[in-house]
């Protein structure tokens, strides 16, 4: 058997293809990085983090058709945990000691900031039974936030 002189081994080594700047094997197994696991068109190529961010959409989304207006310049944002502090201000959404979200007032001025809504995952994936729990809790975090945004009782909003 006779092979090509680009493919030929001289010390027991894999060489390199002219042109191609790669080795002929990927790694000394033989194996490489592998490719995804499952099909990303099946729902389980997703992500706890990227399912709990459709779950804040999907809130989010029909308040703001409901009241476009109001929440025009509110952002919303999602962090897996709330940062250290041993006392939180009135702003922030507790199951006993625990943050679950919390509402930051926009700051009008020359470095004006909108009005800020984060919620923080972990808490609030930990105190969920199952998706339709999590979906359901999630739902009444954000409701309770914009009507303390808002002003208003958060039975209207829901």
């Amino acid at each position: 058997m006779t092979t090509s002189p680009e493919r030929r081994r001289t010390d027991g080594k894999a060489t390199r293809k002219p042109g191609t700047g790669r080795p002929a094997r990927r790694d000394r197994h033989g194996r490489g990085l592998r490719g995804r696991l499952v099909p990303a068109t099946v729902p389980l190529a997703r992500t706890k983090a990227e399912i709990f961010d459709d779950l804040v959409l999907d809130t989010v989304e029909s308040l703001e058709r409901r009241y476009a207006k109001e929440l025009a310049g509110v952002e919303f944002a999602v962090e897996d945990v709330p940062p250290e502090l041993n006392v939180y201000d009135s702003d922030v959404l507790e199951d006993g000691e625990v943050p679950l979200a919390r509402l930051l007032p926009g700051r009008p001025g020359r470095h004006e900031l909108p009005p800020r809504i984060v919620l923080y995952r972990r808490p609030l994936e930990f105190r969920a039974m199952d998706r339709e729990d999590l979906a359901d809790l999630v739902h009444d975090v954000i409701i309770e936030q914009v009507a303390n945004l808002l002003g208003v009782d958060p039975d209207e909003l829901a």
